[in-house]
């Protein structure tokens, strides 16, 4: 049954003014006191601090020692850094304050218009007001008692409203966790690409302190090592930034799913509502379920394979001499073939 003839479109001002008040955390309108971030987007205080703390597990209190901490914009993803004074240290955004209070007050005083709510196609006077579990599919109760879904088990749409919408939060919720997640792991990986590099070329300078010591004799010997922690680094960074980029691209797909999931879940029509939720919660429970992204081992950006011991080669060199007596000429020819070996 098609009942989009009977919908009207969201077009009104203050329907669109309502969506620009919506807090992306809660999905509520905006609790005072609002607070601006840097990055000018808006979050209510309580909702601000709980994703902080989430990220900030050791910070306290305003009273505590601890410098600070950051999170990252749930809006833009933008890294926001916080003092001492967490979130109470941010701006409050006293026009968004007061534009909910206007708000507010409209919208008590506005009376309620007709045509709102969607139309059956089939019975043009009556009103969608109940659900076909059968058919997962919104209809009217002309339907049921004489139309296509009088075999059908039906329900109140009221309730089934709030179960799908129930159910499209708490998957907004697990869609926001799995990003956070993701998020973390990814800088992770930037710390272990940025440590892999630092002890590689730690361990060319001590490789590079070893091999002067020897002189020429061992340049060749010392360029070849080199190469070796070169290429060990190149792959094993382009593997972590490869898997940078997958992290990356998993999280912007997921970011875009939330940020259509939170357009439906901002729905207040009952019908439009359910005619497209259930798709949209298959959808991100499949996304959910998707299959995982490899990940680095302990102790993978460790260069210590790459630590040479140049002891027994000083020792040798120390024994050089001059040309020994023609009776060892044969013994020391060996030992030179050992070292060179």
């Amino acid at each position: 049954m098609d009942f989009q003839a009977g919908i009207l479109q969201d077009g009104s001002p203050m329907e669109s003014l309502e969506k620009q008040l919506i807090c992306p955390i809660c999905l509520e309108m905006f609790s005072k006191p609002v607070v601006i971030l840097p990055c000018q987007h808006n979050l209510c205080r309580k909702c601000a601090n709980d994703v902080f703390q989430a990220a900030n597990p050791c910070w306290q209190s305003r009273g505590s020692l601890i410098s600070g901490g950051r999170f990252r914009c749930p809006s833009c993803r933008h890294e926001v850094l916080l003092d001492r004074h967490g979130v109470y240290g941010l701006q409050r955004n006293l026009l968004v304050e007061n534009i909910i209070d206007i708000y507010k007050q409209e919208c008590s005083s506005r009376p309620l218009k007709k045509g709102e709510h969607p139309m059956c196609k089939e019975h043009e006077d009556e009103r969608i007001n109940i659900y076909c579990v059968t058919c997962e599919v919104p209809t009217c109760s002309m339907c049921k008692v004489f139309g296509a879904h009088k075999d059908c088990e039906v329900a109140p749409l009221q309730t089934v409203f709030q179960g799908q919408k129930t159910e499209l939060n708490n998957c907004i919720s697990m869609l926001v966790a799995g990003n956070d997640r993701i998020q973390t792991i990814i800088s992770q990986l930037e710390d272990s690409c940025q440590s892999t590099e630092e002890n590689s070329e730690a361990a060319k300078r001590e490789l590079c302190a070893r091999f002067d010591a020897l002189a020429a004799l061992l340049e060749e010997k010392k360029a070849e090592l080199l190469q070796r922690i070169s290429q060990e680094q190149a792959d094993k960074t382009a593997f972590i930034q490869s898997l940078i980029c997958q992290y990356k691209e998993q999280l912007e797909k997921s970011s875009r799913l939330v940020e259509t999931a939170i357009q439906a879940a901002e729905e207040t029509g009952e019908a439009t509502f359910l005619m497209n939720a259930k798709q949209l919660i298959k959808t991100i429970v499949e996304a959910s379920k998707g299959g995982r992204l490899d990940k680095i081992e302990q102790g993978y950006e460790s260069m210590d394979a790459f630590s040479v011991s140049l002891d027994h080669l000083t020792e040798a060199v120390h024994a050089l001499d001059f040309d020994p007596a023609e009776e060892d000429e044969e013994y020391f020819d060996g030992e030179e073939e050992e070292v060179e070996e």
